[in-house]
């Protein structure tokens, strides 16, 4: 998730309807992953007075913090220092027979999809390779390097990795699914923001054909890809919003 704007960006977008249009949003996602409802995790207030820009997201694996076995194995499967999974939303479905968890992932511009492995430590960044190499068969990449899913499409990659881990290398396994929300219409000054559903497809289309995931392989099967109209009932804007000041 990019950094706050007002008025534009993932994150302000994903809040909003968190906020104001949570229904819709919901059945959008059970449209996708199925199930009976959709329970949506709180993050931690801010322990500064400025609450708007110090309330964190959830990270790595704090939404299991009770669950020991995946807790210890992370430990070996992951470096334990340096960034890690910062997620925008984590929600819990619940399914007729079981629950499983809702990691999100929200974009709203072309750029949000970049990134790179920042990691300078040489044992964090073979534990980072040695990570991707076990995942990689689990989304139909067997045939591409670990260093294709370094850079520029790090935070994707490392999404899958998580997946990966939650559903086939830990003991009980976890049950989990990777939600990519693609906001369509924003207007954030200087960034190329898709107005439509279809314009999204050959960024996604090039991003798995550059680390070698195949579509319906494996794990890609935990994987969904939601697109939401940033205000479906406006008229269109013809000048960008500008930054309000807060």
């Amino acid at each position: 998730m990019s950094n706050f704007g007002f008025g534009y960006g993932s994150q302000w977008h994903l809040l909003r309807y968190l906020g104001y249009h949570r229904q819709r949003l919901n059945d959008t996602i059970r449209e996708q992953v199925g199930g009976r409802a959709i329970e949506w995790l709180d993050f931690p207030f801010s322990e500064w007075i400025d609450p708007l820009w110090q309330d964190r997201e959830l990270v790595g694996l704090e939404f299991i913090a009770n669950h020991v076995h995946a807790a210890l194995a992370w430990t070996k499967f992951w470096p334990q220092q340096g960034t890690f999974h910062n997620w925008d939303a984590i929600a819990k479905i619940t399914y007729d027979s079981h629950e499983e968890w809702l990691l999100v992932e929200a974009k709203a511009t072309v750029g949000e999809m970049r990134s790179s492995c920042r990691a300078t430590n040489p044992v964090s960044l073979d534990t980072i390779q040695a990570a991707f190499d076990a995942a990689r068969p689990s989304f139909g990449a067997d045939a591409i390097s670990s260093t294709a899913w370094l850079t520029p499409f790090y935070q994707y990659c490392n999404r899958l990795t998580m997946l990966h881990f939650l559903q086939q290398a830990c003991q009980p396994i976890v049950r989990a699914r990777m939600l990519f929300i693609y906001f369509y219409g924003d207007m954030n000054p200087g960034q190329e923001c898709p107005q439509c559903a279809a314009a999204w497809q050959p960024s996604i289309t090039a991003m798995h054909k550059a680390i070698g995931v195949t579509p319906d392989s494996g794990l890609m099967n935990r994987v969904h890809h939601v697109y939401l109209p940033v205000n479906p009932d406006a008229k269109r804007r013809k000048f960008p919003i500008a930054p309000l000041v807060p």
